[in-house]
């Protein structure tokens, strides 16, 4: 079963319940939500949205496979997303670490999350 049919074989009042607990995700989903100012709702929604909210999915899916090390198959479950999709946002995440300004931001939220979940760096 793929990630497309999944997402539609799921009741739409649990989808986000039960993809966000894949591979235990909820917290970066909840994180990236609040400092976004994204609805988690939106964070999984199948459609691709608006920019801002499909670069805050692919936020949320660089710091569950990088912070918590979840694998991309797992990330993907928990966005409805294929592991492909999962690597292709890491890999535009990591390449806009460039950027001082955004790196720095990106600190700050893996900080939060590690704060959050109780891991430590």
């Amino acid at each position: 079963m793929n990630a497309d049919s999944y997402h539609r074989s799921v009741p739409r009042t649990i989808r986000g319940t039960a993809q966000a607990d894949s591979g235990g995700c909820a917290a970066v989903i909840r994180l990236v939500a609040q400092e976004k100012r994204v609805s988690h709702r939106m964070l999984t929604h199948p459609a691709r949205c608006r920019a801002g909210t499909a670069r805050a999915r692919q936020l949320a899916m660089y710091l569950s496979h990088v912070v918590l090390g979840r694998t991309l198959k797992e990330v993907g479950e928990a966005f409805g997303r294929d592991r492909t999709t999962v690597s292709h946002a890491c890999a535009l995440i990591e390449d806009m670490r460039d950027d001082p300004a955004f790196d720095a931001e990106l600190e700050r939220l893996e900080q939060l999350l590690l704060t959050e979940t109780g891991h430590e760096r």
